[in-house]
């Protein structure tokens, strides 16, 4: 990127391109030999031509134009920006005029997400019908829809049908001593004895007896009670009652405040004017007519009209009949704001005595009655710690156990939408689930108002186990912003507010969030809301240093983000972006005042994160090296997930057909990753996209492709081969550098 102003050498270090990383000249290629080198197997004897070599020194402007349309519309773009000084002296006609038209329609469709990709379900790659799950289970038991049940019952037809076994050893049953797929499992034919019968490993089994596998699973009574919104929000509905009457006692006070300054108004007016008539509000009017003295009585003469009401000089009787009345009205006024006070103080007793009489049953303790303060809530030491961000799609459980292994301190479920947590979907739900590895683990929520969240809040305090909930206030889609969620709370702080305090009354768990520097391109408002946020109670703040308009186009503002930890302080702020090395890292604790580092996304307009390229990112920060890993060990990484995917997702058709999936979302990415022995400089830098390569063998060469071709030929050698009519396109498009 030009804003970095690092320029990497080429071959002959007199050709530069800032956005091109710097590769040894004898792994350096050009894009026909790199595919021919792929799709030619593991010929490693691929010779080069002179005229080939001789093209080498064009090598880094050639590598920029990758097959996918994104780049092309990119190396448009930077043309464009390279001769916009030449254009300038230039006069506009119309063929240029419609060349710059056709530019902005390929760069507008080359942004964003792939919305319109080809999606279809695992279950829909699964042969025509399914075994139905009471066959399945040891011993087989009676299927609850009987014969209007859907799938199939006869075992054998069922087995003519079903796709070839994946491998000899399924990890289920190797880990756990028992698969609970039986039959359906794509690696059955190692745990399937005589007559189809599922075998058991006892003693493998007894070592996981007690052992919750993974916590936080919805349970069919709970989505029941959810679903007919039978579910009781007792503190929630308390702190949204108060909430309401608060409401409602500004309103009243502003109005009687702007009553009263109207009556003052209107007594200074009679003061100063010796006009026969003065005109007045109708209930101001009122009022004073009601309360005006018996001396002046039957004399009065009242002429109304709609919507005014006038007064004579007979009944002003020289301003002495408007001064009591006057007086008259600011005694009312101390009274109504006596009975309002009266009456919120009346209201939250009454709602406190019937919090204390609701009939309990067992013991009745302290925490039953005493309210924990947020000093006494369970603290977690969050400094100094690397923190996993919450990654949408591949932010899974497995990938958390990848990076639970290399050394993540802290990790993160995926988004999860309150509103769909509230109606009890599953999907959602999912998202939700911990690793029994998962030591430091919580759970980010996105909602827009404040009694959602906070039943939300109560609902997951009640039911899961997590360490900490953090609230999403930084996600940028449009689908999330324009409801008012994600970054769009930033722009609406009274609503954040209520958020922070609702939450924070019904949660016994430190709250967090995440936030943005701002929503508009250098309008940064972050260090205005985080005070706000603290004083509110919020436990830690995490700060990505690039706006909502900005999503990943400019480097992450880590200047900013030090002025914002300073403003935070006593409460840890945690600062995001742009960190792929252990340098990274250590650059940005020693030059800002943050309590620590959140790796996520560190990306430079791309869907790269710095852990989805390299998950041992936080192996080489812990142990301050660089780690020049081998595409065998990278290897075994991807069988690893497999496993995780496997175990997670399940081993049947439809589980594995869901693990491929994430599995190739995870692939778009890691091809992003440059092997540390094959640079000029060390370390890679996030800015700097990767030119056509030949690696150490064929398998890191065949990691480096930015072909789906190829990301689904390393999915087959882990998984099989894809089912007929499989297609994949990745969820975010490939423009990854600019």
């Amino acid at each position: 990127m030009a804003e970095t102003g690092d320029a990497t050498n080429c071959v002959n270090e007199s050709v530069s391109d800032p956005g091109v990383a710097a590769i040894k000249l004898q792994y350096r290629t050009t894009k026909d030999h790199f595919h021919e080198y792929i799709n030619s197997g593991r010929d490693e004897n691929l010779k080069f031509t002179d005229k080939d070599l001789h093209q080498l020194d064009e090598v880094t402007e050639g590598a920029a134009d990758y097959d996918l349309p994104e780049h092309k519309a990119k190396r448009i773009r930077l043309d464009e920006n390279s001769e916009n000084v030449n254009k300038k002296s230039e006069k506009d006609n119309s063929g240029s005029c419609q060349k710059e038209e056709e530019h902005k329609q390929i760069n507008k469709k080359a942004r964003g997400q792939n919305k319109n990709r080809p999606h279809m379900k695992p279950k829909h790659y699964e042969h025509d019908q399914k075994l139905c799950t009471s066959v399945c289970q040891e011993p087989p038991k009676k299927c609850y829809f009987g014969e209007k049940c859907r799938f199939l019952h006869d075992l054998s037809k069922y087995l003519e049908s079903k796709p070839s076994d994946l491998g000899d050893h399924c990890h289920l049953y190797d880990t756990y001593g028992r698969c609970q797929y039986g039959v359906t499992c794509r690696y059955a034919k190692s745990h399937t004895g005589p007559n189809n019968k599922n075998l058991i490993n006892e003693d493998l089994m007894k070592t996981w007896e007690g052992t919750q596998i993974v916590k936080n699973s919805l349970s069919k009574d709970l989505q029941q009670t959810l679903r007919k919104k039978k579910f009781h929000f007792n503190k929630s509905e308390q702190y949204l009652k108060q909430l309401n009457k608060g409401n409602t006692c500004e309103n009243q006070s502003d109005t009687e405040k702007k009553t009263f300054a109207q009556t003052k108004c209107i007594e200074e007016k009679v003061t100063a004017s010796n006009s026969t008539e003065i005109k007045l509000p109708v209930d101001i009017s009122n009022r004073a007519i009601e309360e005006k003295d018996s001396s002046v009585g039957s004399q009065d003469y009242i002429k109304a009209e709609s919507p005014s009401v006038f007064y004579s000089e007979n009944t002003l009787n020289n301003g002495q009949a408007l001064e009591s009345e006057q007086g008259n009205i600011e005694i009312n006024e101390l009274s109504t704001f006596s009975r309002t006070g009266t009456d919120i103080a009346e209201s939250v007793k009454d709602d406190n005595e019937e919090i204390i009489s609701t009939k309990t049953l067992g013991v009745v303790t302290d925490e039953d009655i005493i309210k924990v303060r947020s000093c006494e809530k369970k603290r977690l030491n969050f400094r100094d710690k690397l923190y996993l961000a919450p990654l949408t799609t591949c932010g899974n459980l497995p990938f958390r156990r990848i990076c639970k292994r290399f050394g993540a301190d802290i990790t993160c479920g995926e988004m999860a939408m309150c509103i769909k947590l509230l109606q009890g979907q599953s999907s959602e739900w999912a998202l939700l689930k911990r690793h029994y590895t998962e030591d430091l683990f919580g759970v980010q929520l996105e909602g827009a108002f404040p009694d959602t969240m906070t039943k939300c809040a109560e609902l997951l305090n009640q039911n899961i186990d997590v360490d900490f909930v953090d609230i999403n206030v930084g996600c940028p889609i449009d689908l999330v912003y324009h409801k008012g969620g994600g970054c769009g709370l930033m722009n609406r702080l009274s609503k954040l507010e209520q958020i922070v305090k609702g939450m924070n009354s019904v949660l016994d768990v430190p709250l967090t969030a995440k936030l943005r520097t701002g929503v508009h391109e250098k309008v940064n408002i972050a260090h205005k809301i985080i005070p706000n946020l603290r004083d509110c109670g919020l436990s830690l703040v995490t700060l990505h240093g690039r706006s909502r308009e900005q999503r990943y186009t400019k480097l992450s503002d880590w200047d900013y983000i030090d002025h914002c930890a300073q403003l935070a302080n006593p409460m840890p702020l945690f600062g995001n972006g742009d960190i792929l090395s252990f340098e990274d890292a250590n650059r940005a604790k020693a030059t800002t005042s943050v309590s620590g580092i959140m790796i996520a996304r560190c990306v430079i307009y791309r869907v790269i994160r710095g852990a989805l390229i390299k998950p041992w990112i936080f192996t080489e920060i812990k142990e301050q090296r660089h780690w020049d890993i081998s595409s065998r060990e990278r290897f075994e990484i991807l069988q690893d997930f497999r496993n995780y995917g496997l175990e997670h997702w399940g081993s049947d058709t439809q589980g594995v057909e869901k693990s491929r999936k994430f599995l190739l979302e995870w692939l778009s990415f890691l091809c992003r990753y440059i092997p540390i022995g094959l640079l000029e400089h060390i370390p890679q830098k996030i800015n700097e996209r990767p030119p056509y390569y030949l690696g150490r063998d064929y398998l890191e060469t065949l990691m480096a492709s930015q072909n789906v071709s190829d990301w689904i030929k390393i999915s087959e050698m882990l998984l099989g081969p894809v089912p007929p009519n499989f297609s994949f396109l990745p969820k975010h498009k490939a423009n990854s550098y600019k």
